[in-house]
């Protein structure tokens, strides 16, 4: 059995639309125990980068992005005393990054978008995979200190299209492999836990022994209705940001061919 009150800290993984919000949140309301995370790339986006979505962005940018979450995360993980879930961990943009060397800058692109783009990247393509390598070695070392055990969800719902996330099925694939990987490179405990968001729930406090505050479906349906509320706030900013974009044919081709 868990002792919980040695500070337990959960790290709840899977890459983009795996339920990690969802879960988190239910879990957070079901157990009492605290919850983590940092803002999603498009809230940082809107006060970093007004005016520009994630498949605008060029390989400095994403650079950047992806150290305003890193910082994010820390600070809000470090406010928590004693346990808590983490909505994803400081390995993720980690992860997304790496993937992006692998498949492309904008995994959302076509076939041709994306080989023109390697192509016109790789005089910078040595420099971003230093980059890479130096990042890995500062989040690994933060994770196997931190975290106690991964929950991580596998990819089993649908993708969401929200116009925002420049993703595909193959970047989810290739991301959520280079997280089971990198687990088992940190030999950090991980549990593979799938299922409804109910069936997650109810091995999740199977496994660690957890405390119920509440019927889990009672929690589900608290937690759903939050994310939902919180997608709504966020959409609203999203159009109202993209409504003062300039939309002309030039200036998607000068981001279609960024690097």
């Amino acid at each position: 059995m868990v002792n919980i009150n040695k500070g337990l800290k959960i790290a709840v993984s899977g890459t983009y639309s795996s339920g990690k919000t969802t879960t988190t949140e239910a879990l957070s309301l079901l157990t009492g125990i605290p919850r983590t995370h940092a803002k999603t790339s498009r809230e940082i986006l809107l006060e970093a980068l007004p005016g520009k979505q994630v498949q605008e962005l060029n390989g400095r940018e994403l650079i950047q992005l992806g150290l305003l979450r890193l910082e994010e995360r820390i600070a809000n993980e470090e406010k928590v005393i004693g346990p808590f879930f983490s909505d994803g961990s400081v390995i993720h943009e980690w992860i997304y990054g790496q993937a992006r060397m692998i498949g492309g800058i904008n995994p959302s692109d076509g076939f041709i978008a994306r080989n023109i783009k390697k192509i016109i990247g790789l005089p910078y393509k040595h420099f971003y995979q230093g980059y890479m390598d130096a990042y890995g070695v500062v989040v690994k070392t933060r994770a196997k200190r931190l975290y106690d055990a991964f929950v991580h969800l596998p990819v089993e719902f649908p993708l969401v299209g929200d116009n925002h996330r420049p993703v595909s099925e193959e970047f989810r694939a290739l991301s959520d492999k280079i997280l089971i990987d990198t687990l088992n490179e940190l030999k950090i405990p991980y549990y593979v836990i799938g299922g409804s968001v109910k069936e997650r729930l109810e091995r999740i406090i199977e496994i660690f022994s957890l405390p119920m505050l509440m019927p889990i479906d009672e929690a589900i349906e608290k937690a759903k209705e939050k994310v939902a509320n919180f997608l709504a706030v966020l959409e609203s900013d999203a159009r109202h940001h993209s409504h003062h974009r300039n939309k002309s044919f030039l200036r998607r081709l000068k981001y279609n061919l960024r690097n």
